[in-house]
């Protein structure tokens, strides 16, 4: 497991719409939970749901609104919806709370 030192900040970067916030997604989990860091790239988060009909995904995008205090439409996939890597836009977060509140889950 890694802090919100280094290796948080290769997966929280500004943009001009929000935060993107790289994941690395693991479906079918027991719960929904972070994992910890996966490489310095991404977060590691495990979804109960399953990835079918998009469950997974709002899953994720549900779970990361709720860690970070926001609406659910706050947080929406970008890319990666069908992958297992995903970007995540946070719109309107500020990088330096996104990572205040992830860093003492990872």
């Amino acid at each position: 497991m890694a802090s919100a030192g280094t290796e948080a900040r290769g997966f929280v970067r500004p943009t001009k719409d929000g935060v993107l916030v790289r994941l690395r997604v693991s479906p079918g989990a027991k719960r929904t939970s972070l994992k910890g860091v996966y490489g310095e790239e991404a977060v590691k988060l495990s979804v109960a749901a399953p990835p079918v009909d998009g469950k997974a995904n709002a899953e994720v995008e549900r779970f990361l609104a709720g860690l970070l205090g926001l609406g659910p439409s706050a947080v929406s996939i970008v890319h990666g919806a069908t992958s297992r890597d995903k970007s995540v836009l946070v719109r309107g977060g500020d990088p330096a709370e996104i990572l205040k509140r992830l860093g003492p889950l990872l």
